[in-house]
């Protein structure tokens, strides 16, 4: 039998997996925003909050799961404008990873075709959901960022 790109089975990776380099707790760093970040999950609880103590206490964790800790402690003093901000940081942290590390952008780009689904059971906005109902938000952020890379790539940056 002979699957067309569109038919093949979807890549299911999880978020909150250190050894799997498109995980956002891979410990792939990079420099954005005017500091080094280990990772992307560093990165993003980072931005949560205005430049100070706190952030640098985040950045400076030796674990992405302790990073998330420390920011979810601190709750009330995210930003006001998180919300509207949280996927374009997400997406930020992931692009310049695979900009930063090539075999992070090789292994997004030989996904190919593949649609990419955060497997998280308890994640309804980042991932799929026990039902498969959420909204994925994680793979949709990586599919982007693999066909960003993909338009740099081929010389063709589009509008």
């Amino acid at each position: 039998m002979i699957f067309s790109r569109s038919e093949s089975s979807p890549l299911y990776v999880s978020r909150t997996d250190p050894l799997d380099i498109l995980s956002s707790y891979s410990k792939y760093g990079f420099d954005l925003d005017g500091d080094t970040w280990p990772s992307v999950e560093h990165y993003y609880q980072g931005m949560k909050f205005e430049p100070g103590e706190l952030r640098d206490a985040i950045r400076e964790s030796d674990h992405p799961a302790k990073a998330k800790k420390l920011a979810e402690q601190n709750k009330k003093l995210i930003r006001n404008d998180w919300q509207k901000m949280k996927e374009v940081i997400m997406t930020r942290g992931i692009y310049i990873k695979c900009r930063t590390h090539a075999e992070a952008a090789n292994r997004l780009i030989a996904t190919d075709e593949q649609k990419i689904i955060e497997n998280s059971q308890f994640d309804y906005f980042w991932g799929c959901g026990r039902d498969g109902r959420g909204h994925n938000t994680f793979g949709k952020v990586l599919m982007a960022v693999r066909d960003k890379l993909r338009q740099e790539l081929s010389g063709s940056e589009g509008p």
